[in-house]
């Protein structure tokens, strides 16, 4: 909104300083301080108003440390999160971007999943909350609604060289001229195209193009519904995943707040054509307004530990982890980057495969010893340690150790061919 007001003021009257919002660098940084400076002031007033509808977590007795404490402490904070995301994005990102349509999209409806579950959870007394099944179907039907823009959609593009887009029969929106500067001959001209592909990047590999096709047969329908469908897996997954890690004071917030940072670094050297191009990964025209989203993003997660570190004044709740979860795997495929989830992602990867194994052993050993045995003293694996006697706030920290050198893996592996 201020994006297209400044433009306005600076052409029309050439108003100094409007031009300094043409710049990604000074809306990103004006985008964290104000995802902040909301979270901060309003969410006192939040988690006041929470505590007067009496919106507390009711905790079950799992034999842990410091547990009893935490009941009645007010749930449902995601909210503060989900409003220091929306308001900075709407204030200073292009309204007219589809990524950041597709991320406002992302937001609200993921965190609609996750409000209706505290909802019954918290005022209907029902400690199961929104059925599974629902909760699957929100997240297919954002998986489909995600798939098909990504697909389909004429600004959501990839450039490559003309000749490779034909010989692969990808959709070519627009053709162009590229001068390639070389060191010692003359510079080279090359016919380039912005193409809709269901492709994305392939960390480790010289040739770093994954084609959905490969696996249809060169079937282009086929290709579409395995891109949707790994879409529909990756949001459900990541997600959910987030859901898991929410189980100590900050342990979310925080790793959600250091894989926030990295994909604004994904974004920025996805939407700068020389660093692509040195980097050999894809260029994606106008992807440099999820680099404010990122802000607001980091903003937003930063801001909310100021009441959610130990000792929480405020649990995120489903409205939160949810949200924070789908926001993560939407940005990650936007950016072609999903296949680098695992590493970025690795708390959140750790923590589901935890309640995986935990369960699968689980079900094997009854079935073969007659009683069912633990790989875990406890999962998911956060509360692993806690059963151990390590203090929680130890156990956060340390994750977050983990998810910064996750998070640098993860850039680094950009270089790494």
């Amino acid at each position: 909104m201020l994006y297209h007001l400044f433009e306005f003021l600076e052409n029309k009257f050439n108003l100094p300083g409007a031009g300094l919002f043409q710049f990604i660098s000074f809306r990103s940084a004006i985008a964290v301080i104000l995802s902040l400076i909301i979270t901060i002031l309003f969410g006192k007033k939040i988690i006041r108003s929470l505590k007067s509808l009496q919106v507390g977590e009711s905790v079950r007795d799992l034999g842990l440390a410091g547990q009893t404490e935490k009941s009645g402490t007010p749930t449902m904070g995601g909210l503060i999160i989900i409003f220091a995301i929306i308001v900075p994005t709407i204030l200073l990102a292009r309204l007219d971007n589809i990524y950041i349509i597709l991320m406002l999209i992302t937001t609200v409806w993921i965190a609609g999943i996750g409000f209706i579950d505290d909802y019954i959870k918290v005022f209907r007394k029902d400690k199961k909350g929104l059925q599974g099944r629902f909760k699957i179907v929100g997240q297919v039907t954002l998986g489909i609604l995600v798939g098909l823009i990504m697909l389909f959609h004429n600004d959501v593009t990839v450039r490559m060289p003309l000749d490779e887009a034909q010989q692969k029969g990808f959709d070519v929106v627009e053709t162009f001229s590229l001068t390639i500067p070389k060191v010692n001959s003359l510079p080279e001209t090359r016919q380039m195209a912005y193409v809709k592909a269901p492709i994305t990047n392939l960390p480790f590999m010289k040739k770093n193009q994954l084609n959905y096709s490969y696996f249809s047969g060169g079937s282009k329908i086929l290709a579409s519904l395995l891109f949707i469908a790994m879409v529909i897996f990756i949001i459900t997954a990541v997600s959910n995943g987030a859901n898991l890690t929410d189980g100590l004071d900050g342990l979310l917030t925080g790793v959600a707040a250091i894989i926030g940072a990295a994909l604004g670094v994904l974004a920025y050297v996805s939407s700068n054509s020389i660093t692509a191009d040195y980097l050999n990964i894809f260029y994606l025209p106008h992807s440099e307004e999820l680099v404010i989203f990122a802000a607001c993003f980091l903003g937003a997660c930063i801001g909310f530990l100021w009441y959610n570190s130990y000792p929480a004044s405020v649990f995120m709740g489903d409205t939160g982890s949810l949200t924070i979860g789908g926001i993560i795997a939407v940005m990650a495929i936007i950016l072609r980057k999903e296949l680098l989830i695992p590493v970025l992602c690795g708390i959140l990867f750790m923590e589901t495969l935890s309640v995986v194994l935990q369960v699968s052993y689980f079900k094997y050993s009854k079935r073969k010893y007659g009683e069912g045995r633990r790989l875990f003293l406890m999962s998911p694996l956060h509360h692993h340690y806690q059963k151990k006697g390590i203090h929680e706030v130890k156990i956060v920290v340390r994750f977050w150790i983990i998810a910064i050198i996750l998070a640098v893996l993860t850039i680094i592996t950009l270089k790494i061919r």
